[in-house]
Parts: structure tokens; sequence; C-alpha cells
């Protein structure tokens, strides 16, 4: 199975389930890529000072190639940057490159810690009461 995007064509030969359409062996996407740790070409970036931009971000690691994006995370309740982001390359070289030269240096009066984002883990099915513990299962009481 293929997929043409912008006249290129990518296919993977590993054996998964597809979590959006359950099949197997479906096609693998470059912004799909991922590493056994995560998303290879995004990196967390935690310990980022209140003060610091998602331009800011953008222009410190834009020195170690082509930065898609540069997210710093919110919070909902009070509007203010929690103090990490995430910034996302255009190939893994470059992430890696920055991960290496980035992590443990000041940025905005802060040291910075970087990484490699892992995969956001989703949980389905969780019970809507609780019930009685059966062979590793909620048995829902109703």
């Amino acid at each position: 199975m293929a997929v043409a995007l912008r006249g290129a064509t990518f296919c993977c030969g590993a054996r998964y389930r597809c979590p959006l359409i359950g099949s197997l062996n479906p096609c693998i996407l470059p912004f799909q890529h991922v590493s056994s740790r995560g998303i290879a070409s995004k990196l967390f970036v935690g310990g980022l000072s209140f003060y610091t931009s998602e331009d800011t971000l953008t222009e410190a690691f834009s020195k170690f190639g082509q930065v898609i994006e540069a997210k710093i995370v919110m919070d909902r309740v009070s509007d203010r940057p929690k103090g990490f982001g995430f910034v996302t390359f255009a190939s893994e070289d470059d992430a890696q490159n920055a991960l290496e030269r980035m992590n443990g240096k000041v940025l905005n009066g802060r040291v910075i810690f970087v990484d490699i984002a892992k995969a956001k883990q989703t949980s389905y099915g969780f019970p809507i009461s609780r019930g009685h513990e059966e062979e590793g299962f909620l048995a829902l009481s109703g």
C-alpha cells in the first residue's frame, strides 16, 4: 500500500495496527515518523523562563536547522506559560544536533533541558462509575 503526497510516495514495511483506520501495514507519512522514544524530529524543552516567547525559542533553535514549529505550552486558567514547550525540526539530524548542543544551556537566564518528545499517551474506555475488580478489569455497577 502506498500513499502519494505532493508527488512523493511513502510506504512502510513494519507491521503494526494503525490507530486511525485499524488496518495493518498502513503507510507512514513523514510527519508521522516515530522513533522508539517518541517523535524523532520533535523536541521537548523544559525549564523555560516565563518570559521566553515562541519567537525567542524559534530563534535559539534555528541555529541547528529548519524549525517547523516552536510551541510554548500555556496554562488554560491563568493564560501564562507553564515553563516548557516543543520545537519541531524538518529533519531528525537537525533535531538530534539541537538536542546535544542545547541541553543544559542557558536561555533567557534559565538552564533549559532538551529531550526527544515522547508520543502522547491516550487512554480509551475508562469506566464511568467504579465497580468491583475482576481479573484485572473493572466490572461496572449499574
